[in-house]
């Protein structure tokens, strides 16, 4: 019988909020920070495309367990349109596919922004990860299909224009998960009959994270120079956020250290006092200011759904 193979790497878990650089893909960027970090397991929270710059978080260990909750978070960009222009891509990337001498007013984009908030339906960009009976449709666009996507729901909670001249236009948008920016331009450009596409995308927020949160790539990497491995990966660790901010937006429960063990066995606590949670579909439990486990409160209990190390 053959032993379990252990995990390459340190059971190092947390948040590191990355400012993802242009023209650097996000699966690189975990990667680059995966190995960085010589972590066992990394993921990420929402896929910035290459030419978008940014806030990209990384889920690093027993984080990534939370990678959810952070997906479902508001997000925040800025971005601008350049006019003119339909695109494959609908961005810099892509082919031109429609072309246009004209070129709105700052008065004209106002006025249509109004049809863009609160929740709209939209069509994802043909270059999207949208699954068209199983296949990506960015892999059908690169073989040259163009297929039908459905439009679906997305929730827009704010939308302004920042500046304009003859030929760009810039915007900051607040939406929720499942909104494409790029779709935004598009749709614009044909609203306003003169075409668009996304020349410039930076995202500053997916909550609960904040600009504060971003590292920047080189502020990393510089630190490969130290050649002592524990001064080195202490030094990294010092930028991660605990995995248990993750989670602030859920109800909280501070348990002690039986009722953590208890928990992380799989074991219900019962909770008492006056300023116990009632009830909740989910919520958190910390000890000592770290997270225990994901569950949900109910009967006067904290039941376990999720359990995280100590």
């Amino acid at each position: 019988m053959s032993r379990p193979r252990k995990p390459k790497g340190r059971p190092v878990s947390g948040w590191l909020i990355l400012d993802k650089p242009f023209d650097f893909g996000s699966t690189e960027a975990v990667s680059k920070i995966k190995w960085l970090f010589k972590a066992q397991k990394a993921g990420h929270a929402g896929t910035l495309d290459p030419l978008a710059s940014g806030m990209l978080p990384i889920a690093l260990g027993d984080a990534t367990k939370t990678v959810p909750y952070v997906m479902d978070g508001r997000k925040i960009y800025e971005f601008t349109v350049a006019w003119g222009e339909e695109r494959t891509t609908d961005d810099l990337e892509g082919e031109v596919t429609q072309s246009s001498d004209r070129r709105p007013t700052a008065g004209e984009i106002t006025a249509i922004l109004g049809g863009y908030t609160g929740v709209i339906r939209q069509v994802p960009p043909q270059f999207s990860a949208i699954k068209i009976d199983g296949e990506r449709a960015y892999d059908l666009a690169r073989e040259g299909e163009t297929v039908e996507i459905p439009s679906r729901e997305v929730e827009i909670h704010r939308l302004t224009l920042i500046g304009s001249d003859e030929n760009t236009a810039a915007f900051e948008v607040e939406c929720g998960k499942g909104t494409y920016v790029r779709a935004l331009a598009r749709d614009f450009g044909r609203q306003l009959g003169c075409y668009g596409h996304i020349s410039a995308l930076r995202r500053t927020f997916v909550a609960p994270f904040g600009e504060d949160d971003m590292v920047p790539l080189a502020d990393l990497t510089a630190l490969e120079k130290i050649e002592d491995d524990a001064e080195r990966l202490a030094a990294l660790d010092a930028f991660l956020i605990d995995t248990g901010e993750a989670l602030s937006s859920l109800p909280q429960v501070v348990v002690n250290d039986d009722q953590a063990h208890r928990l992380r066995m799989g074991n219900p606590i019962i909770l008492r006092g006056r300023d116990a949670p009632v009830s909740a579909d989910e919520a958190y439990a910390t000890a000592r200011g770290k997270l225990v486990a994901i569950g949900e409160i109910g009967g006067g209990e904290f039941r376990p759904k999720r359990v995280f190390a100590g």
